[in-house]
């Protein structure tokens, strides 16, 4: 989540779902639907923070699932909130921009022709922003756990 509550972003999508409705008539039918509302969505939300609406830290949606494991050992579920709370706190640690080419990347799962449909730059782009993202998310995670330092490497999957 990029806006910092799940009622932000809904009202987001709710605005972006109207805008596109109304702008349904330029939709290219050679082209993917997907990038081109996520693009709506993406200079609406950008639209929000502008125009001064509150921000707050960004809360991500998989903070208020509950952690779901093969195995009923409370030790585990504590040690994987733990880590859910370290990565939550961290995400809210990056600024807005770097927060959006992550959740992009790793919570919508878009490509990068995709994502730079939606973020309206080049693929090259896109890389080196979400490269930077990336690394500035380990230096976050680090600064904040430094026992994490050698634990890092997965975020580049």
């Amino acid at each position: 989540m990029v806006l910092g509550s799940a009622a932000d972003s809904d009202d987001v999508v709710q605005v972006a779902c109207e805008r596109a409705w109304r702008a349904i008539a330029t939709v290219d039918a050679r082209r993917s639907f997907r990038p081109w509302f996520l693009r709506i969505v993406a200079n609406t939300a950008r639209n929000q923070r502008r125009s001064g609406w509150r921000r707050q830290a960004a809360e991500l949606r998989l903070a208020a699932q509950p952690t779901v494991l093969a195995t009923a050992d409370p030790e585990s579920s504590s040690v994987s909130d733990a880590e859910r709370e370290v990565v939550i706190a961290a995400m809210n640690g990056l600024d807005s921009d770097d927060r959006l080419v992550i959740a992009l990347r790793h919570f919508e799962q878009l490509s990068d022709k995709e994502m730079a449909v939606v973020m309206a730059c080049p693929e090259g782009t896109v890389k080196s922003r979400l490269s930077r993202a990336m690394s500035r998310l380990r230096s976050e995670l680090v600064r904040r756990d430094p026992a994490r330092d050698r634990g890092t490497e997965s975020l580049d999957d």
